[in-house]
């Protein structure tokens, strides 16, 4: 424990942003991580807990308390250490983690948590911009080949952990980039992709082949992006590699069945966020979904709409609003009888700060237009009574919408994926396997394993890295009878 005291002699202290006013001309990352000082401050205000409930909160338990005090005594490089050695990639989840660490915080049952996350965005900065962060080979090398499908966090993690124990690693991507959805479902301004371009110089340097452009299965739905350019058949990767781990993401859309969704300018989230990405990437759209100078109304009220919301923004839309079904949640939650668990209070984003006209309780009922282009959305507010949800009589309004964008979350992996290797899927659709005992993350299918959204549905960055590690620990298991990896 750095300083017995600290926790109350120092304050929370958030990292610095750009205004909104500025941030919003542009696509680039706005929020700058703490001052040697100011990390030193933050880490003092940890308790050393004997029961350290942080580390329970993290999905990948991340040792808190211990980085905390080296932060606070300058020992940077230890710190790195003691963060990768749970974690592949904290510059992701130092920036996009809804950081439930800091929710289950003892310091945060009658204080401000300590700020967790900006002391990890500050450890792993440190470390790249010291060139701590370097490739770690294996020395010697098993024979067995891996083949990874979806180069997402869960894939990139897998990947990673089992080319440093000497097994050969391929990571297929039906996308034209590495990231899956850290690379076209998160905008530039909440990650630049160039942290994802020096983790796969750091993993290729490990050994990792990436072959981009390459659909696993066929007759993938219109509605989830592919860029493939060339398809291997499941069987042939199940031939030639020795295990398959499918990691791909959540991308089955959850579609809203209403009167004129067919009408042009309706679009689902991820037909709108993944085209900016690869147009700050460099390439050209042709086409380009732009809410520039349109009436934007998002539909969904979590973190994939709050992106469409800054984009939207960015773009220049004359107004943008955010449609969310379930009532507004309280500001502040009741600690005594939710913590160390995840909250539900009211959270705004800062997208939200940019511009926006937020509302709950509301359902689409139509939309509306002309000429075959959405004009107006038509609504209902709605109240729930005995657990299910009715509508206030004479509550319908309207609202101007040239754009409708469609961010009500994602049902499922995508099936065709999981059919295509004969995967036993679970009641909500997504790939059947354990997570614990003998044979965790074995799918019935021979030699494929599942992991992240594709075996647990929708989740966070930090679940999908979890999941990859230990997945990663099951294949090496599997190839090797044992395994000094983590779990």
């Amino acid at each position: 424990m750095g300083k017995v005291t600290g926790f109350m002699e120092y304050a929370l202290l958030k990292e610095g942003s750009e205004a909104p006013q500025t941030r919003t001309k542009h696509h680039k990352e706005f929020v700058m991580h703490l001052s040697d000082g100011d990390a030193k401050l933050q880490g003092a205000r940890c308790m050393d807990c004997g029961i350290p409930f942080c580390n329970n909160g993290c999905p990948v338990n991340n040792i808190i308390p211990d980085w905390n005090d080296m932060v606070y005594r300058g020992t940077y490089r230890e710190a790195l250490d003691t963060l990768h050695s749970t974690n592949n990639f904290p510059e992701f989840t130092g920036r996009i983690c809804p950081a439930p660490c800091e929710a289950a915080c003892t310091l945060g049952i009658n204080d401000d948590p300590v700020g967790i996350k900006s002391i990890e965005h500050f450890i792993i900065d440190k470390g790249w911009e010291n060139g701590w962060v370097t490739p770690q080979p294996s020395i010697v090398k098993t024979g067995k080949r891996v083949a990874v499908v979806g180069s997402g966090p869960a894939g990139m993690a897998a990947a990673q952990q089992l080319a440093r124990v000497g097994h050969s690693v391929t990571v297929f991507e039906k996308s034209d980039r590495v990231g899956g959805l850290l690379r076209y479902g998160i905008p530039d301004f909440k990650m630049e992709k160039s942290h994802i371009d020096r983790r796969v110089e750091q993993m290729e340097a490990e050994g990792v082949i990436f072959r981009t452009s390459v659909l696993v299965g066929k007759d993938f739905p219109a509605n989830v992006n592919n860029w493939a350019k060339e398809t291997i058949a499941p069987e042939q990767l199940q031939k030639d590699f020795d295990a398959v781990i499918i990691a791909g993401g959540a991308e089955q859309p959850r579609d809203l069945p209403v009167p004129g969704r067919e009408l042009k300018g309706v679009h689902f989230a991820m037909d709108f966020l993944p085209q900016q990405n690869k147009v700050n990437a460099g390439d050209k759209i042709k086409g380009q979904l732009l809410a520039t100078d349109k009436h934007v109304v998002v539909i969904g009220g979590g973190d994939t709409g709050s992106d469409c919301v800054g984009t939207s923004n960015r773009h220049g839309a004359t107004s943008v609003a955010q449609f969310e079904l379930m009532p507004q949640p309280p500001e502040a939650e009741n600690k005594p009888m939710v913590w160390p668990y995840w909250p539900t209070k009211l959270r705004t984003s800062s997208s939200h700060k940019e511009g926006c006209e937020r509302d709950w309780a509301v359902a689409t009922k139509r939309l509306e237009g002309k000429g075959g282009k959405v004009e107006k959305l038509i609504a209902v507010r709605v109240e729930w009574k005995d657990g299910k949800m009715q509508e206030v009589p004479d509550s319908e309004f309207e609202m101007k919408a040239d754009l409708v964008l469609l961010a009500m979350g994602f049902v499922s992996p995508v099936a065709q994926v999981l059919e295509a290797f004969g995967v036993d899927k679970d009641a909500r659709g997504n790939a059947k396997a354990t997570t614990d005992g003998e044979g965790c993350y074995k799918t019935n299918a021979d030699k494929v394993f599942a992991a992240g959204d594709m075996r647990r549905g929708q989740s966070l960055v930090v679940w999908a890295i979890r999941e990859g590690r230990q997945c990663a620990r099951a294949v090496d298991e599997y190839l090797m009878g044992s395994s000094v990896l983590p779990r």
